[in-house]
């Protein structure tokens, strides 16, 4: 049960660095430097005191760029680097229960938060174009609290993270296909 738990909350924690890097990244730093949350070398270091204030300063200066347009793309564009760098280091410091190589944990949750990151930098231009930029803030908003929820259930509510994940890539799915073009054969 141990090793589902420990992919579950990889999974759900890689997933919500795909929408905001710095969220999960907090959390699990917080946790870690209060006890709550035990971290292997090397990434006991996310509870350091300063690597704690230097992901929150960039965690406040991404969340208020996000929330104006043309800054918001130029994060994405950043983020790409960012989000899926967040995850695979989420993925990996969860799945050490789980006796998965680090390489391939670290893998596995680029792909999870490479994946939910270009679903989210591919549908954010659809939102701007059809608001004029005006519905941004509130895209952004969801992004950032569907972060926040998906990281505290993928730490003490794997199961249900999981699930909000799964939830998650299909409604985006779901609103990608509706907006592309449908081509006839």
């Amino acid at each position: 049960m141990e090793l589902l738990s420990g992919l579950l909350s990889s999974l759900g924690l890689s997933g919500a660095a795909g929408l905001n890097a710095f969220v999960p990244l907090l959390l699990v730093g917080l946790l870690s430097r209060f006890g709550v949350l035990g971290l292997n070398e090397p990434f006991d270091l996310l509870g350091n005191t300063w690597v704690l204030v230097g992901i929150g300063v960039l965690g406040l200066l991404d969340f208020v760029g996000d929330k104006i347009p043309g800054v918001d793309h130029a994060l994405h564009l950043l983020g790409g680097v960012v989000n899926t760098a967040a995850g695979a280091v989420l993925f990996a410091s969860q799945s050490g229960v789980a006796d998965i190589p680090p390489a391939l944990s670290m893998a596995l949750g680029l792909i999870v938060a490479g994946g939910v990151h270009a679903t989210r930098t591919a549908v954010r231009p659809v939102a701007t174009a059809t608001t004029g930029g005006l519905g941004n803030p509130v895209v952004s908003g969801v992004e950032d609290g569907t972060s926040v929820l998906l990281s505290v259930l993928a730490v003490f509510a794997p199961v249900l993270g999981a699930v909000l994940l799964a939830v998650v890539v299909v409604l985006a799915v779901r609103f990608w296909t509706r907006l592309r073009p449908h081509r006839l054969v």
